[in-house]
């Protein structure tokens, strides 16, 4: 039998850095705070994000095959909260915050970030409660360096 703290406590433990993710579908963008995401291959360059089935952004990446993934550095804590609301409720979510649109997919990149990758779907995998995207890299870009912001530093929990 699972033991349901126990799973919850060990999932929690896998280390989750914090993103942007950047969608669009036609002229209308949106983002969210992405933290199920990790480089799935070298050739091609691969990225796995997994995103919440019910919610706006998964319906434009379906819609529109891209998504770009803006990476948070550490003390962005407020930017992330910024972006964990849901579009119904929060709006225009970009209103004011600095964004520019990736040169190969159109999709929302935050200029106060450490960097981007734009990625364009390969593939996806819909089990349970989020999708499975897979993108390939085709195109990123280095605003500063710096470390990066990770879940576990936020007192967050997501997971589990």
């Amino acid at each position: 039998m699972l033991d349901e703290q126990a799973k919850k406590t060990m999932l929690r433990k896998i280390p989750h850095g914090l993103y942007i993710c950047g969608v669009k579908d036609g002229d209308e963008v949106n983002g969210f705070t992405a933290s199920w995401v990790m480089q799935g291959s070298f050739t091609p360059p691969l990225v796995v994000n997994c995103v919440k089935n019910d919610s706006t952004s998964h319906a434009m990446i379906k819609s529109s095959g891209v998504f770009a993934l803006s990476v948070l550095e550490a003390g962005q804590k407020d930017l992330a909260q910024k972006f964990f609301k849901p579009l119904r409720r929060a709006g225009n979510k970009f209103e004011d915050v600095d964004f520019y649109l990736g040169k190969e997919t159109g999709c929302p990149i935050i200029s106060d970030t450490l960097g981007y990758v734009e990625c364009r779907v390969i593939g996806s995998v819909e089990h349970g409660d989020h999708t499975v995207f897979v993108g390939e890299v085709v195109g990123a870009g280095v605003h500063r360096e710096g470390e990066a912001l990770l879940l576990e530093s936020t007192g967050w929990n997501y997971g589990g």
